[in-house]
């Protein structure tokens, strides 16, 4: 009983119901337009005599009117927000966006129609029903309404209606009831096959989570590069100044120059990270369009790393593309890292190869001792090192090449 009950009058048949008064009213423009298409077939006496037949023949103009609305753009966005707020149906049930083919169209166009003439029905007889149920409750109290023209019209001056009259209203209201619960649940049941995604649109969703994964990988790139390096350049200075000032003869030159480039790192690094941060409040919709660090800030970045490293330009490189520019400072970035990390603070020798159709990036530093495991796929550095450059349409290896360890990155220009 108590499920029944909330089957047609709970929250969620509410919902539906005034969903369907929802598309009753907005079925209301082209009934009135078929009611005008109407008029030269009737005499003006039936076209404004609210008849039957007249509102029947507005009906059928009308449901070929709201299809063809159906084919704009905005009906299927408007539908879906209505259905997915009102039909109790989940979110990932419906497409996003308009329409895309003929297929999603003619869905939308069917389920635009359900909706709007059903919602025309229900709506009609929520408007009707009740009036006459109290009407026809008030039998047994009112001779008055028995004898009235109403009520000899419907028979209602009959006496078995005094006793009948009551349970009649009653049934009168619970069918409406059922009827809008169930076309209710009809539409909720169909909602998710008119209205649901495409192929088309699955590959575009497909697409726009793929560009999101990119953009996220992209951040987390940078973020690791950026903030990598400098936590590893900033140990590496500051490592060697206290060695020098623990020592005989501290010598004041390197470790001013040591505290100097610790400066420079991190007031460098603390810009890319507001940059970053930046686009991550954007929700990664810049990601990566945003100027960045380039190659404009090779030597700077090359200073900060440490005296040991040697730098080795050949062409131009003002004339990068501002991508090429960005990513091969990021791919440098990371060399510098991972010679910090792995080489034990020696030498390290960057050149660059500017002069021909492939640009060249090659970073050497010898082996240590105990020379570093290259994992099969590389750590997080060298992995987005690869990406970068295939980012490129280029190539990046890495590992232990005659006693030193090579990272050797080709792009095309």
């Amino acid at each position: 009983m108590r499920r029944g009950v909330r089957a047609l009058f709970g929250q969620r048949a509410r919902l539906r119901w005034l969903h369907l008064i929802l598309g009753g009213a907005l079925f209301m423009p082209y009934w009135l337009v078929g009611t005008v298409v109407m008029g030269p077939f009737l005499d003006d006496a039936a076209m404004f005599s609210g008849g039957l037949g007249v509102q029947l023949g507005a009906y059928a103009v009308a449901l070929p009117l709201v299809a063809v609305t159906a084919l704009f753009p905005l009906a299927r966005p408007m539908s879906v927000a209505a259905a997915r707020t009102l039909c109790g149906v989940p979110a990932d049930g419906f497409a996003d966006g308009p329409a895309r083919g003929r297929a999603a169209k003619a869905r939308t166009a069917g389920w635009f129609s359900l909706h709007l003439g059903t919602g025309a029905l229900v709506s009609g007889a929520t408007l009707a029903l009740p009036p006459f149920a109290v009407a026809v409750m008030g039998l047994p109290f009112s001779p008055a309404l028995r004898e009235s023209e109403v009520g000899r019209f419907w028979g209602l001056d009959r006496p078995w209606w005094d006793w009948a009259a009551l349970p009649a209203g009653l049934l009168l209201l619970l069918a409406l009831a059922a009827t809008a619960a169930a076309v209710g649940a009809l539409l909720a049941r169909l909602a998710p096959r008119l209205l649901g995604p495409s192929p088309a649109d699955r590959i575009a969703a497909a697409e726009r989570r793929a560009a999101e994964a990119e953009s996220r990988n992209r951040l987390a790139r940078e973020l690791h590069d950026s903030v990598g390096h400098a936590l590893s350049a900033v140990t590496l200075q500051a490592g060697a100044a206290r060695r020098v000032l623990d020592g005989d003869g501290a010598d004041l030159a390197f470790v001013r120059e040591a505290l100097t480039a610790i400066e420079e790192t991190t007031r460098r690094t603390v810009g890319e990270l507001d940059w970053v941060l930046g686009v991550l409040r954007d929700d990664g919709r810049t990601a990566g369009d945003g100027p960045g660090p380039g190659l404009d800030a090779l030597e700077a970045l090359v200073r900060g790393a440490g005296p040991g490293v040697a730098l080795t330009v050949s062409g131009d490189l003002a004339a990068a593309p501002e991508a090429l520019s960005r990513e091969a400072y990021r791919i440098v970035q990371e060399g510098l890292t991972n010679a910090a990390r792995h080489a034990g603070g020696a030498p390290v020798a960057v050149r660059l190869d500017a002069r021909n159709e492939e640009w060249e990036i090659t970073m050497e530093n010898p082996l240590p001792e105990r020379p570093p495991v290259a994992r099969p796929h590389g750590g997080r550095g060298l992995r987005g090192v690869g990406e970068r450059a295939r980012l490129l349409g280029g190539t990046a290896e890495a590992g232990p090449v005659d006693g030193v360890w090579r990272l050797a990155v080709r792009i095309p220009r």
